[in-house]
């Protein structure tokens, strides 16, 4: 039998709700923010004029989390449907972009190199989920990263954070500054060329596709201005020099599985397809010596594509690729590009409308 006194049922009056909340605001006086804090929000709350709780401006160093508290932590990227915004459609891709750490590569010619990447991860997300917790995708990545990264290490990357995230398909992609040795043309000297490469895991559908992308920088003369330059010369003694400009191509290709394709034999393939590559160490003798270089090799954005093209198809190591082509013009105030695709992998018909002007490689 429950038994209620009088006294504890009794509803308090508002002289002495007021009497009450004196004596609390009297405490609150000469308490510490984090006592105040201490309190339940709701009566802390009553210790302000104007109904906005005072809240502790002291960081708390010595609280901790035990589990019980992390488990009641509100996780609002994590919620059900029915906080999802706007139209409740599957996305393909969302996740992180630009999150940097050192990673490990190994090279072909110097064994290993430890250089800054900037990591793009990605996951699709289902119709009925609001969102994803993005630092899974950081964790994930972490737990390898001081590992050797090749595209075997990138898997176990993916593997991790499709578990994680429970998405069907997935894609990292990691960007850096490969740095290469290169010897001047006559003199001698050497200095370090820089590639901007990128190296592309892609799972879709249960199949995964490695793809390396790298940005090569060359010069381009033009075959029309050179001929016209040396008709001026040979029909009326006048001085013409042909126009010739950096040029950037980013080579994209397919690894076939199983395959070894190293970052320098991307590299020399585009060497062997266009041999004018921008020089880093240059003496009198090497700026003419790269004059006689172009001159032997002049080419049309159209022909670097072919050539490119060409040393692609045959590596069997190769599945499709695609080249991108920019002639950043000294002639006109526009560039001169090309698309070559091979395979459906990079078949396209729409282009990100600002997709050659990635391509412009500055000091």
């Amino acid at each position: 039998m429950n038994m209620h006194t009088p006294e504890i049922d009794r509803k308090p009056s508002q002289e002495e709700a007021e009497a009450a909340l004196a004596l609390l605001r009297q405490w609150a006086g000469k308490a510490q923010d984090s006592e105040i804090a201490a309190l339940d929000p709701a009566v802390a709350r009553l210790l302000s004029a104007d109904g906005y709780p005072l809240l502790s401006r002291d960081y708390p160093h010595g609280f901790s989390v035990d589990a019980a508290y992390k488990a009641g932590l509100p996780d609002l990227q994590n919620g059900p449907s029915s906080l999802i915004r706007g139209e409740n459609r599957a996305i393909q891709h969302v996740g992180i972009s630009n999150f940097r750490l050192p990673v490990r590569y190994r090279t072909r010619d110097n064994g290993d190199l430890t250089l800054e990447t900037s990591v793009t991860g990605t996951v699709s997300l289902e119709a009925d989920k609001k969102g994803i917790n993005m630092s899974r995708i950081m964790r994930s990545f972490y737990a390898h990263a001081d590992k050797t990264f090749s595209f075997g290490v990138i898997e176990a990357a993916l593997d991790d954070y499709k578990s994680d995230l429970g998405s069907f398909d997935a894609r990292i992609a990691m960007r850096f500054s490969f740095p290469v040795k290169v010897d001047s043309l006559r003199s001698g000297l050497s200095g370090y060329q820089y590639y901007d490469i990128a190296l592309e895991l892609v799972e879709t559908d249960g199949v995964r596709r490695k793809i390396l992308h790298l940005d090569f920088v060359y010069s381009s003369t033009c075959p029309c201005s050179l001929e016209l330059s040396e008709h001026a010369r040979r029909t009326r003694g006048q001085l013409a020099t042909p126009h010739s400009q950096r040029s950037v191509a980013r080579v994209s290709v397919e690894v076939k599985d199983g395959a070894c394709l190293w970052f320098e034999d991307v590299i020399d393939m585009c060497r062997r397809a266009v041999p004018t590559e921008t020089q880093v160490m240059v003496k009198r003798e090497d700026e003419q010596a790269f004059a006689e270089l172009n001159a032997a090799n002049p080419i049309f954005v159209e022909d670097a594509a072919r050539l490119f093209a060409e040393q692609l198809t045959n590596d069997p190591r190769v599945g499709d690729f695609r080249v991108l082509a920019s002639h950043q013009e000294s002639l006109h105030s526009h560039d001169a590009v090309s698309v070559l695709t091979e395979g459906p992998t990079f078949a396209n018909d729409s282009l990100d409308p600002r997709l050659f002007a990635s391509l412009f490689h500055v000091g």
